[in-house]
């Protein structure tokens, strides 16, 4: 029989405003039932709170739920807090303590951590040093079997929790928050992780706590950050959810993967600190770039659409560089690895513009050069162009191609790679609109310059399983092995600069990888594509059998432009 979840509400800074906090939390009860408990970040008191608080600590009034609430944040509040173990403050309001882990009687384990962070040894009564972080991380990654926690709860934001992520708004996850608060989380690996103090609320996309082909899958994580209590621009300071204590679920339903799930973006400092090698403040990261996805609403309550073991909703409060890396080898079984050149992938020293590389001859595709068929060319942007494929299988078969001269996708340079993916998003709005997705490949053999192949595919003719299928089965039948690699890994993770492969990436974010070690047919993809299982276009396998006359090509080019203006960011920039 499955355990019953708990239900909890985590909070973020109450600053003395305990009526408009505990008066929101019976409505919500009255509404939505009881909940277990409430968590609370940030700063619990204000600078004047005591008229308030004089209320519930004598007695008088009491709070409606077991409130759990960290320490003092500052000097002005340290008086509240007299016990630094953690004592009870009022009937139903319990100080956590200065740092440790809270089990409660269902098994769920609450990690904590008070105050901001101090760079002086010992650390004044509202601070936490390294120390502390250290002496806590310790004493629970050395238990036996440990996996992580359940919850884990600190005033201040993680440094770069918006690595590889969904923007974070007016926050700059870079310089905001606490290294330290960064490396507690990553050991600690809490299926939640809850701060405030930036007056913002953040839910960041979930993040993985293991490397995707190289370690045994793990839970992942949610980073919230919640705004504080009655802020009059309406940010959520409440977060509700359910969730079952991580020891008391089935292994496989725990480390079940949502769709949305990111790299860890403290991949660089868990990198640095197994190489023992200083992290700079100043480093910065290339990531993902992933955009947030929306929410439902319904009633106030917002439903993310990443929920798996735990559900959760939100009540409303009225690149980043790649750190040094492994490369797989595919020749191998899954799971074994070796090492790369031994040089960091992207900026180990202050960030530089990663250069082209030049041409060995004359290339049809650097738009500087003469080769350059430019009637062909609908959309110019600042580092890449759109043009229409000379002997396209369709006559909306379009290229994705840099300005300057790089032959693959992962000798890229992170300006370039962020305009790729806004072509990308565009043409899947724009196909999207005319009922068709679309298919992207990349031969990077025997080509000296990138060419990302685009070409749609009515909605209603196929799925993307139809089209995954289909390049895996023709795949087999020539003797290629053809993987599926995760929907949100970046192919520099299992390709290097130099290394010939195919790549198959689908609009919904599936992705098929070849590594070439050998022969390989050079019109594989259009092949796949031109099959009677997809386009049924056969006689079109081969562009040089798709001639057609400069004005037709010319024609079709201002048809496709005139089309995707509407889509096109880079009329806008």
């Amino acid at each position: 029989m499955a355990a019953a979840p708990l239900r909890v509400l985590a909070c973020g800074d109450v600053e003395g405003r305990l009526e408009a906090l505990f008066g929101r939390v019976r409505a919500i009860q009255g509404k939505s039932g009881r909940f277990d408990m409430l968590l609370c970040v940030g700063n619990f008191f204000g600078p004047t709170p005591e008229a308030e608080w004089a209320e519930y600590r004598t007695g008088a009034k009491k709070a409606p739920i077991p409130t759990y609430v960290l320490g003092a944040n500052d000097q002005e509040t340290v008086s509240y807090f007299p016990d630094v173990s953690g004592c009870e403050l009022a009937e139903n309001i319990t100080y956590l303590g200065r740092r440790g882990l809270y089990s409660s009687t269902s098994g769920l384990q609450i990690a904590y951590l008070s105050g901001t962070e101090s760079q002086h040894e010992p650390a004044p009564a509202y601070s936490f040093s390294a120390k502390d972080v250290t002496e806590l991380k310790t004493s629970l990654v050395s238990t036996p079997n440990f996996r992580g926690v359940d919850i884990l709860l600190t005033s201040p934001w993680p440094r770069d929790v918006g690595t590889f992520a969904n923007s974070a708004g007016e926050i700059d996850t870079k310089k905001c928050g606490s290294k330290l608060v960064s490396d507690l989380a990553a050991n600690l690996k809490p299926r939640y992780h809850f701060a405030a103090m930036e007056k913002a609320y953040y839910e960041r996309l979930p993040y993985r706590n293991h490397t995707v082909l190289q370690e045994t899958p793990q839970h992942v994580s949610r980073f919230i950050a919640l705004a504080d209590v009655g802020n009059t621009t309406k940010k959520k300071y409440l977060y509700a959810f359910s969730i079952v204590p991580m020891s008391l679920m089935d292994p496989a339903e725990l480390v079940k993967q949502p769709q949305d799930v990111t790299e860890s973006p403290y991949r660089k400092l868990q990198e640095a600190q197994k190489t023992k090698a200083p992290l700079r403040a100043e480093e910065e990261t290339v990531g993902d770039r992933i955009k947030g996805l929306g929410e439902v609403q319904v009633d106030n309550v917002h439903c993310p659409p990443h929920v798996n073991e735990a559900s959760h909703f939100v009540i409303e409060g009225h690149q980043e560089e790649q750190a040094c890396q492994f490369f797989f080898d595919l020749n191998k079984h899954q799971g074994k690895k070796r090492s790369s050149d031994g040089k960091e992938r992207g900026n180990s020293q202050p960030k530089q513009v990663k250069k082209p590389s030049q041409p060995m001859g004359p290339c049809w595709f650097c738009l500087a050069s003469p080769e350059v068929e430019k009637h062909l060319v609908v959309s110019i942007g600042t580092h890449c162009y759109l043009a229409l494929a000379k002997g396209g299988l369709l006559p909306d078969h379009v290229l994705i191609l840099p300005i300057g001269h790089y032959q693959s996708v992962v000798d890229l340079s992170s300006e370039v790679v962020e305009e790729v993916t806004k072509y990308k998003s565009a043409l899947k709005e724009f196909f999207r609109s005319k009922g068709k997705r679309y298919v992207l490949f990349e031969r990077n053999y025997r080509s000296q310059h990138l060419q990302l192949q685009v070409i749609p595919i009515p909605l209603d003719h196929c799925t993307s399983e139809d089209i995954k299928e289909s390049f895996i089965a023709q795949a087999q039948e020539q003797q290629i092995e053809l993987l599926e690699i995760p929907e949100h890994s970046d192919i520099t993770q299992v390709a290097q600069p130099g290394m010939p492969y195919f790549y198959v990436e689908l609009d919904s974010g599936e992705k098929l990888f070849h590594r070439i070690r050998g022969r390989f047919p050079l019109h594989f993809g259009r092949e796949v594509l031109a099959s009677e299982a997809l386009l049924a276009l056969p006689q079109r396998a081969d562009w040089r059998q798709c001639a057609a006359e400069r004005a037709e090509e010319a024609a079709q080019a201002r048809a496709f432009r005139r089309d995707f203006q509407p889509f096109d960011f880079a009329l806008r920039a």
